[in-house]
């Protein structure tokens, strides 16, 4: 069989135009590569479920570029989708929630729609951290009563796998899959990305429609491509982003879309770019081994013509970046009117609904509790409560106004960096973009990875800046594993 180990959209495109391999041999592929690494060997589990329509669809795929040829860049790529994404197929969608581990969606989120026009082959549902890790924060990384634990191909059971979207990170890093899709709420596309060595990238709010996901807090949830190198990102953006009459966060974006991403790559991009850094590198939430990486690839960037500047007071950038009041407001009205919309044989149509169910039939959730789930349940569902009101004021002005369009502003920065994921708070709440690519391992093999973020619609220079940092560093390794 022929290897498509890290193989890229493009080059995959080239092999299937050039006839040396169809889609099906492509699907096939990871078939068994989910057969010998996700559910044997190191059993990553990063796969929920595969879809039973995907060898057909990469046939039907290969069949019309024979007869029409190719709808684009994403004709016959296989995509892996998070469990929290509507699918209306054979496909569950749950969340990782055994409460929901029987129910179908009537019809495709609006990116699956997107991603079928554009010639894509769905593979199947990723495994999550259960209900976006909104259960209880005694609940390890990783985990869903329905799919257990996702681990780590880097180091299984040993590193830390990250947060909700961890299935799909893992799918994209371990070659599982091509590419995969996942959800960010509060840092749940860009920590696992950083955790697992791959390009995540985590869209303004607006550019890309959430109509049809199992939502967590409106105001933040957004859709975004996991992938192994930032072309491939700007591929699956291209086809996911535009204008949603259901999603009416998209009129923001309407006109800000690009038809295509790839344009924007420039192999040059860091060159005078002007790229905001903690003053001496302070950031205190990293440790001495991750410093040294840092400080390593500041000077990479120096030397490849980036202009990094200091500023004294980043750390604003961090403050309260782990408040999850707004989550706590936001999840039950979001959260009732979605399940509201569900058929009679799925047995929650409420959050309420939800805790009872796990107190009677989820060992796995009454193991750690569901105390996040109870809290947001104690609110009024309307969003009026005082408390609410102030924090999404003061989120939105410490991120926003006093935060990245502050810094950007005043020292006149294309973009702002951060080590890994310590900076994912104040874009996940002001609504704009990161993107994160791989930065190198420690000395154990643990990933290491460099987050970018700007301001709103700025994914064009996002993408720029991390794929000339990519393309001149070439960190990303694959993961190795002891199997025949």
């Amino acid at each position: 069989m022929i290897d498509f180990e890290e193989a890229t959209i493009l080059e995959i495109q080239r092999g299937m135009e050039n006839g040396a391999f169809r889609a099906k041999e492509l699907t096939l592929y990871y078939m068994e590569r989910i057969s010998k690494l996700d559910k044997n060997g190191p059993r990553l589990n990063a796969v929920l479920e595969w879809n039973p329509d995907a060898l057909a669809i990469a046939e039907a795929m290969d069949r019309e570029r024979e007869v029409r040829g190719t709808r684009g860049p994403m004709h016959g790529i296989p995509v892996l989708l998070k469990d929290n994404i509507e699918t209306a197929d054979r496909l569950h969608t749950s969340a990782g929630a055994m409460a929901l581990a029987d129910s179908y969606a009537a019809r495709d989120a609006f990116v699956v729609r997107r991603l079928r026009q554009a010639g894509a082959i769905v593979l199947g549902k990723a495994n999550m951290s259960e209900m976006a890790k909104f259960v209880s924060e005694a609940m390890p990384n990783a985990y869903s009563s329905r799919g257990g634990i996702v681990r780590n191909p880097y180091g299984p059971g040993e590193f830390d796998v990250g947060g909700s979207s961890c299935g799909s990170a893992v799918a994209a890093a371990a070659n599982l899959t091509t590419v995969s899709l996942g959800t960010e709420t509060l840092g749940s596309i860009i920590n696992p990305a950083v955790e697992n060595s791959i390009v995540g990238l985590d869209p303004t709010i607006g550019l890309v429609s959430r109509t049809g996901l199992i939502p967590l807090a409106p105001t933040h949830d957004t859709v975004g491509p996991m992938t192994r190198t930032v072309a491939d990102a700007a591929v699956v953006l291209s086809a996911i982003a535009g204008f949603d009459e259901e999603d009416v966060s998209t009129r923001m974006g309407m006109g800000r879309a690009l038809d295509d991403y790839l344009p924007c790559l420039n192999e040059g991009g860091l060159r005078g770019a002007r790229i905001g850094i903690a003053k001496d590198a302070d950031y205190p939430e990293i440790d001495q081994e991750d410093r040294r990486l840092l400080e390593r690839e500041l000077e990479t960037l120096r030397r490849l013509g980036a202009d990094l500047v200091e500023i004294g007071d980043l750390d604003k950038l961090q403050l309260q970046q782990w408040d999850l009041t707004v989550l706590m407001y936001e999840f039950k009205p979001a959260f009732n009117h979605y399940l509201s919309l569900l058929g009679p044989h799925v047995p929650i149509h409420s959050l309420k609904d939800l805790i009872a169910y796990n107190r009677i039939h989820n060992p796995g959730v009454a193991l750690y509790g569901q105390q996040l789930l109870q809290a947001a349940e104690r609110t009024s569902g309307t969003l009026t409560e005082e408390e609410y009101i102030r924090a999404k004021l003061r989120d939105l002005r410490l991120s926003q106004r006093e935060g990245i369009d502050d810094f950007t502003d005043r020292y006149r920065l294309d973009a702002i960096l951060f080590p890994g994921h310590t900076g994912v708070a104040a874009p996940a709440k002001a609504g704009y973009p990161s993107i994160t690519v791989p930065a190198g391992y420690r000395d154990s093999g643990k990933p290491f990875g460099l987050t970018w973020t700007s301001g709103a619609f700025t994914e064009p220079k996002l993408l720029s800046l991390a794929y000339a940092y990519e393309q001149a560093t070439k960190h990303r390794k694959s993961p190795t594993f002891d199997i025949a």
